[in-house]
């Protein structure tokens, strides 16, 4: 184990048991303005690596309206190793007059001082396929330990999010908590964050011993999103804030929203102050329908794929439409229909972010957060900022 002496300096932070400034006030950001007081509510972000290729470097970012960036993805060895995913975009690509984007969000630090990096293990797909093996077995646990500490020392990381998405069973469940707790031990708050990102729905919770869980993490990201797509049979909403009161089409839409998550979460004992709540900043699209619960094939009517759509590219076709009751935001293309028509598209909006931003402070979370930054849209129609504005909004 390393000294804690080899660890650069704590930042401020939230006070892990109120959930409050410790110092400062909040302030109204610009794009360009310099970060001077930490945001009442976390407004966090995701930033994936594979954003440098799509020219989304971190200086084009809205920083400004930022409390933390999760850096994505860091991936896990069988043998227990946390390596960088891509190394030459996280270390090595020019960008921002310095190498990586890694260093360049380090580097941004100095314009942002309060901003939190935290570098993201896991994600969906290969991200997760190791950590099962990984966290049954106490070596690999401290391979894992070791190198992400090493990690810490090199970047100068103000903590660690994990990932997993997700364990499928009793078993991994229980490794997973040993995991986090080994983790905070390495990493102890409040020098350090820690925190992890789960499913919002209950089917994806329930091995999960959250009342355990939540003491070892800061935050909780709770993802509200995906709750529809190209693996259902029916068009639907894929974020809506509530559930729908009856759907003979779809119970899973009367079962699943992010109220449905946050209170089942709530339900195990997490403080409402660790949960954030997780905001897409992009759409699901069903081509072929017009609305929510309409049999849907797929492109060409046969085989089911996924049609995501970044939300800096919405809405398409027609105008942004929002169903006030469910919380939810939509538009609908039948520009070229037959010919590439994108169809019904589930997504969020500016004003359903507000208003899940209100929910965030009435039911006194920690706030929001966002899969990704990379997508957002500037200026008015910024999802991140909009966010921001509404929970500082008293």
């Amino acid at each position: 184990m390393y000294p804690s002496s080899a660890f650069p300096p704590p930042l401020i932070s939230l006070n892990p048991e109120s959930g409050e400034v410790d110092s400062g006030e909040f302030f109204e950001p610009n794009y360009f303005q310099l970060s001077t007081y930490l945001p009442i509510y976390v407004n966090a972000v995701y930033y994936p690596n594979w954003r440098i290729y799509d020219g989304k470097p971190p200086s084009s970012l809205s920083l400004g309206y930022v409390s933390h960036v999760f850096y994505a993805f860091a991936w896990v060895k069988e043998d227990g190793t946390v390596y960088l995913s891509d190394e030459y975009a996280d270390e090595q690509i020019p960008v921002d007059g310095t190498y990586g984007c890694l260093n360049s969000f380090i580097q941004l630090k100095w314009q942002f001082p309060e901003m939190k990096i935290l570098l993201s293990i896991g994600g969906g797909g290969e991200g997760s396929q190791n950590f099962a093996c990984v966290a049954r077995n106490a070596l690999s646990v401290e391979k894992f330990v070791e190198t992400t500490t090493d990690l810490a020392i090199k970047f100068r990381l103000d903590g660690f999010d994990v990932n997993w998405e997700h364990p499928e069973t009793p078993q991994e469940a229980a490794d997973y908590f040993c995991l986090l707790a080994r983790l905070r031990e390495q990493f102890p708050s409040p020098d350090y964050l820690l925190t992890t990102t789960m499913a919002g729905a209950q089917w994806a919770l329930q091995n999960i011993n959250l009342t355990f869980i939540h003491q070892y993490v800061d935050y909780i990201n709770l993802m509200a999103f995906d709750f529809a797509g190209h693996w259902m049979r029916q068009s639907g909403h894929h974020a809506q804030l509530f559930t729908q009161q009856t759907n003979p089409y779809n119970q899973d839409a009367c079962i699943i929203s992010a109220d449905s998550g946050v209170s089942y979460v709530m339900g195990q004992g997490v403080p409402a102050y660790k949960i954030l709540l997780g905001i897409p900043v992009y759409g699901h699209a069903f081509p072929g329908t017009n609305g929510i619960n309409q049999p849907y094939e797929g492109p060409g009517g046969t085989e089911l794929e996924e049609m995501v759509i970044d939300y800096c590219h919405l809405p398409q076709g027609g105008p942004e439409m929002h169903d006030d009751a469910l919380g939810a935001a939509y538009c609908v293309d039948w520009i070229d229909e037959g010919d590439g028509a994108a169809g019904f598209i589930s997504y969020d909006s500016t004003k359903s972010v507000q208003c899940k931003a209100r929910y965030a402070k009435q039911k006194g979370l920690g706030g929001l957060f966002y899969w990704d930054i990379g997508a957002d849209a500037l200026g008015e129609r910024s999802l991140v900022a909009a966010g921001y504005t509404e929970l500082h909004e008293f």
